[in-house]
């Protein structure tokens, strides 16, 4: 029989403690049941939300992963055992899976997509054309409404999703402000990302910085919360519109956050807030999918890739993106220990 380590959640972390709360462990796959695929793992995507998946509290957009329970996200590999016609042997395949060298699962549970064989880079199933491009542009084309000539501000400008969001704006013709940590972050932002100006939320005072935009900003595309959104909130323009994406501020809290100080400035300046999640449009996936791969054929949008070797260091980049020491995309490749 064949053996399958995996991450398993032990306890419900503390702040960035992820060694404390979960831990290896490794069992022999049991059969196939009727229904189920298996995936062998190349590649592992670490994302943000989650994080909010190991905390206790139970008004997020899914429930709290069970303690003793396989640790959940993104998987990237190919069928290695279908019980599912659509879904052959040697096939490659996206799903929410395990933190594992093989995720077993259902296909429609864990929104299992066949991919194309015809990418030269196949990371970018987790990249430009993975669910992070997909959720930038459902962000920025369809909650946003972006048009050319706009001010566009992306928090978390040089992450997965950001990077992304600000290379869509700048497509669509916004002019487009990211907001990054550090200045080699900054520089990429503008450089490589088409970004007309990155504001360094470490070293600057934001609000001052975008208090010099011309006209305000008419969208912004939120991954971040705290401080960062009240910086916005006062210099949205009138009638400005921002989608929700992501709070990684919040997620380590088992408690809710309290709102923004500069909340009144919703009315004040009649600002349309908008959350969104990807899962709520899953028959807009191949209309995504289509655009983000005309445009990275095209070269007009890419994404680059933070990369831990080794399903053993896991939480060693987990950690990375959790902390902001990415640029990109991160990935945990599983290629030299798992075929």
């Amino acid at each position: 029989m064949t053996k399958n380590r995996y991450w398993q959640l032990d306890a419900r972390p503390e702040g960035e403690d992820f060694s404390s709360a979960l831990s290896m462990a490794a069992e022999q796959l049991a059969p196939l049941e009727d229904g189920e695929i298996r995936l062998k793992t190349r590649f592992l995507s670490m994302d943000a939300g989650t994080r909010m998946w190991m905390n206790s509290r139970e008004d997020g957009y899914q429930p709290p992963i069970p303690l003793g329970s396989k640790m959940a996200g993104q998987a990237l590999g190919r069928v290695t055992e279908s019980r599912d016609d659509r879904f052959p042997v040697g096939a490659l395949v996206r799903v929410f899976g395990q933190w594992a060298d093989y995720s077993t699962v259902r296909p429609d549970d864990a929104w299992a997509v066949l991919l194309d064989d015809d990418i030269d880079d196949e990371r970018q199933h987790f990249g430009a054309l993975g669910l992070n491009g997909w959720t930038a542009l459902y962000g920025v084309k369809d909650i946003l409404g972006i048009k050319e000539g706009e001010t566009l501000v992306v928090s978390a400008a040089a992450g997965a999703t950001g990077s992304l969001a600000c290379q869509i704006g700048r497509n669509l013709g916004a002019n487009v402000v990211g907001i990054a940590g550090g200045p080699d972050k900054c520089r990429h932002v503008v450089e490589n990302l088409g970004a007309r100006q990155c504001i360094d939320y470490r070293n600057s005072d934001v609000a001052a910085e975008l208090a010099k935009l011309d006209g305000g900003i008419d969208a912004y595309f939120e991954n971040v919360g705290g401080k960062i959104l009240d910086a916005v909130l006062q210099n949205m323009a009138l009638h400005g519109r921002i989608a929700v994406c992501g709070m990684i501020a919040n997620y380590a809290s088992d408690e809710p956050t309290p709102g923004p100080s500069n909340y009144d400035q919703v009315l004040m300046r009649r600002l349309r807030i908008e959350g969104f999640l990807l899962p709520d449009v899953p028959e807009r996936g191949p209309e995504y999918y289509d655009t983000m791969k005309r445009w990275y054929q095209e070269g007009k949008i890419t994404l680059p890739f933070d990369v831990t070797e080794g399903l053993e260091n896991v939480l060693t980049a987990y950690a990375r993106m959790m902390t902001g020491k990415n640029t990109g995309k991160v990935l945990v490749d599983l290629g030299t220990e798992n075929g």
